[in-house]
């Protein structure tokens, strides 16, 4: 089943697809995180564990402190990471906000709450 890392601030966000994994709508391994710099953590202990890395990371747009550009731009330029498929998702559909996920090496961008139809998984 494909792996997703979904980092969100929003408790209720963060619930919201985890609720949806649960039901088998979104029909993938979920690890879900508040803080970017957790991901990062998580992503660089599996590397060095030659654990598998997610198939997709979502990072909500809008954090305090470290935000979820600066996570994406930190995961798209590390060539280890370079297999892993990058979203951004954020509740603003300001197409400003959609040119700066892309800009900072997101694949694709997602409109909150996320849908998990919307999710490539493949």
């Amino acid at each position: 089943m494909p792996l997703i890392f979904y980092i969100d601030d929003s408790k209720d966000d963060l619930f919201y697809l985890d609720y949806m994994r649960r039901k088998n709508v979104l029909k993938a391994d979920l690890v879900t995180f508040s803080q970017p710099r957790e991901a990062w953590e998580m992503l660089q202990a599996r590397h060095g564990k030659g654990e598998p890395m997610p198939d997709l990371l979502i990072a909500d747009l809008y954090m305090p402190l470290d935000g979820g550009l600066l996570l994406i731009r930190q995961i798209s330029q590390d060539p280890r990471f370079a297999g892993i498929r990058l979203g951004v998702c954020s509740g603003s559909d300001a197409e400003e906000d959609r040119q700066r996920s892309l800009a900072a090496g997101a694949h694709v961008f997602f409109l909150k709450p996320l849908n998990p139809e919307d999710i490539p998984l493949g």
